[in-house]
């Protein structure tokens, strides 16, 4: 275990039991709110661009009936390219192909698909479709956009976590540098959770009605799946795993209440990775009490951002955190975009979901919850190997780091928390 944090199952029987209590806890609170959890499934975690393409693009070469994918947007670049020769290929092999992305994802991003490009990859037998596209008067995409990321391969493994279809998550960006995010695939059960949202808002989008046992084969035998990077855990095959899908009108608090559950259930340490941490009441209130009752509390945000004014609003939030316990670390080199919790060493999250207004209470998000000591510990151990390129926030080093006209503008940032 890395230094910087003990895990629950180091500590004595007493606080043991404390910590065990706060996962089961956690998956009670989650399961009143409608989520399932399973126990049969495997978790490996992706934790660069680069991990998560060289994967995808393998599981994909090798699947044999249906792929099917949910961005918020494939941007249109070289990555996305070789993606779509490789759908277009296994098209042309019989393989159902699906790909959904959101109209306001698309149009916001430097290199959107333009029509031509979406005929052109019909024409070479790709369904693809845009969620919500942006129509006058311009203001549709202003609410509820699809901010998910969900790939599901023959129904038998799936995809999801925090990144787009972009060259950056390998190359990086000018204005950035290089881009941190973390995605994970998941074998077992909670494939049929993610096919059953995929195939809901597909089924919506397209007016289609595709369905049948063929797309939900979670426990199905995936052994002709090779080369992919394995669940090196105790626990592989045998994780318990939940999805908390947020949906407009059906299920609207989801991602608020798991994470204020999460941090209220915490007895021993949590640990937050997030991009745009604008945070609601609720959830600020419960980090400082957590704090308060004695949880080590660390978070980590990035120096660098993609956006204006939001990431002003996180530091306003984290400032203010510091000065009630919890111990912030602000990452340097490059952008950290990745979406993770970690509790009592017990249990963790990764999924799309930023701690922003607009995926806490507008946007359709997805996270993968999983009750598991050893993935855990992996996110752990990157949470403490980030902090040799971080520095630790105190009020010397706030001073030092942020202008006077910077902390107005966080002030000011936070008053706008509702839009951000």
């Amino acid at each position: 275990m890395t230094a910087g944090i003990t895990p629950c199952h180091a500590h004595n029987d007493k606080t043991q039991q404390q910590c065990q209590r706060s996962d089961s806890m956690l998956v009670n609170q989650l399961r009143e709110d409608g989520v399932s959890f399973s126990h049969d499934n495997s978790v490996t975690l992706l934790m660069t661009g680069q991990e998560k393409f060289d994967d995808l693009f393998k599981a994909i070469k090798q699947a044999r009936s249906s792929v099917h994918l949910e961005y918020f947007n494939f941007r249109n670049d070289s990555i996305a390219r070789c993606l779509f020769d490789l759908l277009a290929e296994k098209a042309a092999q019989g393989v159902k192909v699906r790909a959904m992305f959101d109209g306001f994802g698309n149009d916001s991003n430097n290199r959107p698909l333009r029509r031509k490009h979406i005929k052109k990859l019909r024409e070479e037998g790709i369904e693809i479709y845009e969620f919500d596209p942006i129509r006058f008067p311009w203001v549709n995409h202003v609410w509820s956009r699809d901010h998910r990321k969900i790939v599901v391969i023959d129904g038998k493994i799936a995809y999801t976590g925090g990144m787009n279809v972009a060259d950056y998550y390998i190359k990086g960006t000018k204005e950035v540098g290089s881009w941190h995010d973390m995605h994970c695939r998941i074998e077992g059960t909670e494939v049929n959770t993610l096919q059953t949202i995929f195939l809901r808002t597909w089924n919506k989008v397209t007016g289609q009605n595709i369905h049948g046992p063929q797309y939900y084969r979670g426990l199905g035998d995936v052994s002709y799946f090779h080369g992919l990077k394995r669940d090196t855990c105790d626990t592989a095959g045998d994780k318990m795993v939940g999805i908390i899908n947020r949906e407009p009108h059906t299920s609207n608090k989801i991602i608020r209440e798991f994470y204020t559950h999460a941090i209220n259930d915490a007895r021993d340490s949590i640990m937050i990775i997030n991009p745009y941490f604008t945070l609601n009441h609720k959830i600020k209130k419960a980090l400082k009490n957590a704090a308060k009752r004695g949880v080590k509390v660390e978070i980590m945000l990035s120096v660098r951002s993609d956006i204006p004014l939001t990431p002003d609003c996180g530091f306003y939030n984290a400032h203010q955190l510091m000065k009630h316990g919890c111990t912030v670390w602000m990452y340097k080199p490059g952008f950290h975009h990745t979406k993770i919790i970690m509790v009592d060493g017990r249990f963790c999250t990764v999924g799309s979901a930023n701690l922003n207004a607009r995926s806490l209470a507008w946007d359709y998000e997805e996270n993968a919850v999983i009750i598991d000591p050893c993935t855990t510990d992996e996110l752990i151990q990157l949470f403490n190997s980030e902090k040799k390129d971080s520095f630790r926030l105190t009020e010397e080093t706030w001073d030092a780091w942020r202008t006077p006209w910077q902390k107005f503008r966080g002030w000011f940032a936070h008053l706008l928390t509702k839009f951000l």
